[in-house]
């Protein structure tokens, strides 16, 4: 595992001067996850937030070799590249070690990009899919995805007299993918970052295919001020929102179990896209809310091994 001042001192293989929201989450995490890969790196991205205000003609963030992709389709091209590689290798054309890294919002992964990144999973190319799940599609104007909590306010599942925000609970994408049988698959957030960091190692080390979902508050999406960022991420964990654990060798394991597990209220009353859950004519939503985290966590802490 790299030391702090080593991955300090590492090559950026994102540069700064992009053209990111003040206080983007999303830019933070591809920053730890490239700094957390050491040596040759190529990587994917689909359409969304990063891919655009990274590559705006005629310029470029990104100091490593670099593919746009539709929004659909990420997995499929790295997976492309990948096994383009591996031919080449087996011909004694190539001899250099190249990771091989995915990257796609939760638009572009938990719906629109779900195919393409099945069939990599299924098919076991070596590569890592990363997941920054800011749980919207805030590239194109704060639209709800699978991924977007019960009852938050966007554009296309608004707060009105009839309904109050989403109607449906988020998908586990990071349960659907263990079921692909993959190498190994984690969650994340970028406040944890000695976490995250030992994750990214960890699944660019083992052979075959591997899959990271990361948390990713968004400013102008989740309605926060800008230099709160990490706090959500932090409290998206200690509610229990977002748990941190690893799959590997068929099994789970939690990597962070809080010691106290706040309300989920902590987390929401933060953010404007939850303002409405905190009048007393809503209250009922929370409840519903806070029900439904709870028995999330507590089927993971039984798949994991744990106890409450």
């Amino acid at each position: 595992m790299a030391s702090l001042k080593e991955l300090a001192t590492r090559e950026m293989k994102l540069a700064p001067g992009h053209r990111a929201c003040a206080g983007c989450i999303p830019a933070l995490i591809f920053h730890q996850v490239l700094r957390s890969a050491p040596g040759h790196v190529v990587a994917s991205c689909a359409t969304g937030c990063i891919e655009v205000v990274t590559t705006i003609y005629p310029y470029t963030a990104w100091n490593i070799p670099f593919i746009h992709n539709a929004f659909e389709n990420s997995a499929a091209t790295i997976s492309g590249i990948e096994a383009a590689y591996q031919s080449l290798k087996r011909q004694g054309k190539i001899n250099k070690e190249i990771k091989f890294i995915a990257f796609g919002g939760d638009g572009g992964t938990y719906d629109i990009g779900l195919q393409a990144l099945s069939g990599a999973m299924e098919r076991g190319h070596d590569m890592l899919y990363v997941c920054y799940d800011n749980e919207a599609y805030m590239n194109t104007g704060i639209q709800r995805s699978s991924a977007t909590p019960f009852a938050a306010d966007t554009k296309t599942a608004p707060v009105g007299k009839v309904w109050k925000g989403k109607k449906q609970y988020p998908k586990n994408l990071t349960e659907i993918i263990i079921a692909h049988n993959v190498a190994y698959a984690a969650q994340a957030t970028p406040s944890h970052w000695r976490d995250l960091n030992k994750k990214v190692e960890k699944a660019l080390s083992i052979e075959g295919p591997a899959f990271m979902n990361i948390l990713a508050p968004c400013p102008p999406g989740w309605r926060f001020p800008s230099d709160m960022g990490l706090e959500m991420a932090k409290l998206a964990v200690e509610t229990c929102f977002w748990p941190l654990y690893e799959f590997e060798n068929g099994k789970r394991k939690l990597t962070f179990k809080p010691k106290e597990k706040f309300p989920i209220s902590e987390w929401t009353k933060h953010q404007g896209r939850f303002r409405h859950l905190h009048q007393e004519e809503n209250k009922h939503l929370l409840e519903a809310a806070q029900q439904e985290v709870d028995r999330r966590w507590e089927q993971l802490l039984g798949l994991c091994g744990e106890t409450t």
